[in-house]
């Protein structure tokens, strides 16, 4: 028999007879660069929580790979004993931040390569998101977990297709519990201007995989977070669907599957002659507060205006006086230099930069059009094909090197749109649908989000809680 409990979000513990598995753990409130709270909130009792065999990390981003947690997990001997093993994908930069939070016993993973542990085999599954969009090119698996009688399945946050069901279902006939994917995350949509809408293709994958499968259980896994505080408005437009829509849905097109809600403290008892979960059975983690009535989905709903998140005086007469000297000094020879100056002519692009601080924003603009060099406009020049909004303190943190487009993007106080075309003698030219940021924005040129971006703010994260008193 296999015990599941979750914890919150994606971090569960799968106990069998002898060995006891810790996935994706994020114990903490803030998280994903204090922009997220798990949703519901939970209580954890974290020295009631046993002592690991195994730590699975699935991948990297942060609300799977939380470096507050894994600081505090790595210097407690009592649940991550000399013999835990640490299952991590083929990541160099989170391996090295393994290597920097002093980890031990690291085990690379491979895809269906299974790995014996006590009376459990483990089996990585793959992930197609590596011949996806560039954004997404890293390492990351979902997990089979069998002891010989009975096998379950985090999917985790893996994208997989036929080939894929097709081999789990070669290995072990069936799956009898199974973590589904059930929502399709929109974040960043807001900020760039893109669809806010269930993307249905996508979520159309998730009901064929639980229907391919035919597990004889499934639960929605591995989205359980909202924003927070003054973010809280991006709550309506990150998260099209709930586990409660998912389930009718799923009920409607496969009803032969039996399907539950599955939430912290909720324990999954999976044997070969039954499958059923006690609610708030866990003895170290419960709901706190069912909070979950705060993500709704419902574009169109009010939206504050982009405002400095600097409060102090002198501060803010700093960060201003950085931001103006950036613009004016030396935003203009950054952009002579940059690789997409020869897009930006060809499509003839118009760009405004309005920068917005404790009351209301400056705005300066560059004609690619025009005759000769491109010059610095202050202010409005009357049309506008490619714009970047942002708040003084993230432009201002940008150019310090002390934040990442992970945050930037993601907080609501960056904002972006485009209206790319270029009309020719008696043509209209539009730039290739397979090239969605042929013209990028300036600022993400001028600060790429890049490997060493996210290393920094890995590395940000590392000084701050490595050795700390939790």
């Amino acid at each position: 028999m296999i015990q599941t409990t979750l914890i919150g979000h994606a971090c569960l513990y799968i106990q069998s007879e002898k060995t006891n598995i810790l996935t994706d753990p994020v114990w903490f409130d803030y998280l994903w660069e204090e922009i997220n709270v798990l949703c519901p909130s939970i209580v954890l009792e974290k020295d009631k929580v046993p002592p690991l065999d195994v730590l699975n990390i699935s991948h990297r981003h942060q609300d799977h790979f939380d470096i507050r947690t894994l600081a505090y997990l790595v210097q407690n001997d009592r649940i991550i004993t000399p013999d835990t093993i640490v299952l991590a994908p083929k990541d160099d930069l989170l391996l090295s931040i393994l290597d920097e939070l002093e980890f031990k016993n690291v085990k690379v993973v491979s895809d269906f390569e299974p790995i014996q542990v006590k009376d459990v085999t483990l089996t990585p599954t793959p992930s197609r998101n590596q011949i996806s969009t560039a954004e997404d090119e890293f390492p990351e698996h979902g997990l089979l977990v069998n002891d010989g009688e009975v096998t379950l399945w985090n999917q985790v946050d893996s994208q997989v297709g036929p080939d894929i069901i097709q081999r789990i279902m070669k290995l072990y006939g069936h799956i009898d519990f199974f973590h589904s994917r059930f929502v399709p995350l929109l974040e960043g949509n807001f900020s760039y201007n893109k669809p806010l809408a269930l993307p249905f293709d996508e979520y159309c994958t998730y009901l064929n995989v639980v229907r391919a499968l035919s597990p004889r259980m499934v639960v929605p896994g591995s989205a359980a977070f909202r924003y927070r505080d003054e973010m809280n408005f991006l709550n309506h437009y990150s998260f099209p669907t709930t586990q409660d829509q998912f389930l009718r849905d799923l009920a409607a097109f496969c009803p032969e599957v039996p399907s539950s809600t599955y939430f912290p403290g909720d324990v999954a008892h999976i044997s070969k002659n039954d499958i059923h979960i006690e609610r708030q059975a866990s003895d170290f983690v419960r709901v706190k507060e069912d909070d979950s009535h705060k993500i709704l989905f419902k574009p169109g709903a009010p939206v504050p205006s982009i405002k400095t998140k600097t409060t102090d005086p002198v501060q803010y007469e700093e960060e201003m006086k950085g931001v103006e000297d950036f613009i004016e000094n030396r935003l203009l020879d950054l952009v002579m230099k940059s690789e997409l100056l020869g897009g930006w002519r060809h499509w003839q692009i118009v760009y405004q930069l309005e920068v917005f601080g404790q009351k209301g924003s400056q705005i300066w603009s560059i004609d690619f059009a025009e005759e000769g060099p491109p010059k610095l406009h202050k202010g409005d020049i009357g049309k506008i094909n490619l714009y970047e909004g942002i708040s003084s303190s993230e432009l201002f943190a940008l150019i310090k090197g002390e934040t990442s487009w992970d945050y930037v993007t993601l907080c609501g106080d960056y904002r972006t749109f485009n209206n790319i075309y270029r009309i020719t003698e008696g043509g209209f030219e539009l730039p290739p649908e397979d090239k969605s940021n042929y013209a990028l924005e300036p600022l993400m040129d001028i600060f790429p989000w890049d490997i060493e971006m996210d290393r920094r703010k890995f590395m940000r994260d590392v000084r701050r809680w490595k050795g700390k008193s939790f």
